[in-house]
């Protein structure tokens, strides 16, 4: 069962489309067996209480220690005046200490507004604090928070929860976190978590005793899915220290951008058996590497639909590495300018639509507005969001993402998207990873390894695409330089280009 799509909105397309159309864009209707995701959790502490539920450097909590640690900080952040629908700053870095952090906020009917506070600068901070309307601040003793930030509460101040009287929080948020990619923050729901988090294939199989590595930066959407798709399904979530490949060769599953996966080595992960990547677009040899030994997951969406919104089961050599298909109770949508769906096979920008949309930018109504519309599709009051991505539907059913729709640049007065340049530098044999810009009004290509040869790298392109997509300059690296969040660190690029040389950069 998919969802139906009205008759009124399809009726431009020609009748073979319109089958195709509904059948492409709709996931399966599922039900998740849960509303709030800490419910999920609350559930598994019950039925497992002796579980380990979380690890980090040789420290461990059980699920009845996590929840009853969770459930004396969410008593004290109630006796504190946090009501339901308010914003909690969760500033620290990874420890158990974040975890209980995260479903305390949750247990106290309230939403938690996560910043890593090793890699945020203090300025960014207050303005996350401002934008959010946040009133108190969770943190730890180790971790430096500027005491007038808001009411600070240090989680490892606590004392113990052996005897406390839990004050029952009968009314709870329809918002778990609020989720800061850039300037705005968006408001992730509960049902939009337990959507993609409790039905297959976001659950990636978890169940207790599965081991998942959690890699990511705290601040970043993919760690909810790290943290709590663990916790909602009962496994155990194996926090890294410095090094990112002792937690991984010790877990099942990897949820990860291709560029941390990329700094993995398979021979040293071998108990890996489930991978999904999202964030940024992954190199083919990347992803036919990984699900020789894996089952890999290609996924792709916005932190406005909730994470992902499409997800594919990718097999190696079997076929295109797509963004697959819609994950249950979620829509997507190619659409053309005037928001009428595209024919399958041609390009349009995608729109999502379905149980994955978000309320929206916390304290930004006109953003929310813009970027959120009617779904004429669904109808009712739902709604779509805008994605500004571009993709196409292929023959049999897959999502192909062809880069952003402001990704376009001009170069020798023609004008392309420089993921299609990228894609083109890593067909060369000796590159395992690309990344392009342009610079001083030319292009230029990086590839690693540094063993990559720039001549055939180039060779690749101009056999592929016209010449004026072939970069004037290929720059080869040990490795591309990644940001917090795991993608691609462009500005690191670029400064190696300016001459000032990154520390990420140096050979």
């Amino acid at each position: 069962m998919t969802a139906e799509f009205l008759e009124s909105a399809l009726w431009e397309l020609p009748a073979a489309d319109r089958a195709l159309v509904q059948a492409y864009g709709s996931g399966p209707s599922r039900t998740p067996p849960s509303d709030h995701v800490h419910h999920a959790f609350e559930a598994h502490a019950a039925r497992r209480p002796h579980a380990t539920a979380v690890e980090h450097l040789g420290e461990s909590l059980t699920y009845a220690e996590l929840d009853a640690r969770a459930g004396l900080l969410a008593e004290v952040l109630v006796r504190g005046g946090v009501r339901p629908g308010d914003h909690v700053g969760l500033f620290l870095t990874r420890s158990i200490s974040m975890v209980v952090g995260v479903l305390a906020v949750l247990k106290a009917g309230a939403s938690y507004v996560p910043q890593d506070v090793s890699t945020t600068p203090e300025a960014t901070l207050r303005r996350v604090v401002r934008a959010a309307r946040i009133d108190v601040v969770l943190t730890t003793s180790a971790d430096a928070v500027p005491g007038d930030l808001a009411s600070v509460v240090e989680i490892d101040a606590l004392p113990g929860a052996s005897t406390f009287c839990r004050t029952v929080t009968t009314a709870e948020s329809d918002v778990a976190a609020v989720v800061f990619t850039g300037p705005h923050g968006v408001r992730v729901s509960h049902a939009g978590l337990c959507n993609l988090l409790l039905t297959a294939p976001g659950s990636l199989g978890v169940t207790p005793g599965t081991r998942v590595a959690q890699l990511l930066d705290i601040s970043s959407d993919l760690a909810m899915w790290e943290v709590l798709g663990t916790l909602a399904n009962g496994g155990t979530l194996v926090l890294r220290g410095e090094d990112a490949e002792d937690a991984a060769s010790t877990a099942d599953v990897l949820i990860t951008t291709p560029g941390v996966l990329a700094s993995l080595s398979p021979d040293a992960c071998r108990r890996v058996r489930t991978v999904v990547v999202a964030g940024e677009r992954c190199p083919r040899a990347l992803a036919d590497t990984w699900a020789r030994r894996t089952a890999f997951h290609h996924a792709w969406g916005p932190t406005e639909a909730t994470i992902v919104s499409t997800v594919q089961r990718y097999e190696p050599d079997a076929g295109p590495l797509t963004v697959g298909r819609p994950v249950p109770n979620t829509t997507a949508y190619v659409l053309g300018d005037d928001l009428s769906p595209r024919p399958v096979g041609e390009v349009g920008e995608v729109w999502v639509g379905g149980a994955g949309v978000t309320p929206g930018y916390a304290g930004d109504l006109d953003l929310t507005s813009l970027r959120l519309r009617p779904d004429p599709f669904l109808g009712g009051d739902r709604l779509m969001f805008r994605t500004r991505e571009l993709g196409r539907w292929t023959a049999d059913g897959e999502l192909e993402h062809h880069g952003r729709a402001g990704d376009q640049v001009e170069v020798l007065g023609y004008r392309f998207e420089l993921d299609t340049v990228t894609a083109a530098l890593e067909h060369a044999d000796d590159c395992e990873r690309a990344a392009t810009l342009v610079h001083d009004g030319r292009l230029v290509g990086f590839i690693s390894p540094r063993t990559a040869v720039p001549e055939v790298a180039r060779r690749a392109v101009s056999q592929r695409l016209p010449h004026y997509c072939v970069p004037t300059l290929i720059v080869p690296l040990d490795a591309l330089p990644t940001t917090e969040r795991g993608k691609v660190d462009r500005r690191a690029l670029l400064s190696c280009l300016d001459g000032r040389r990154s520390p990420a950069l140096r050979a």
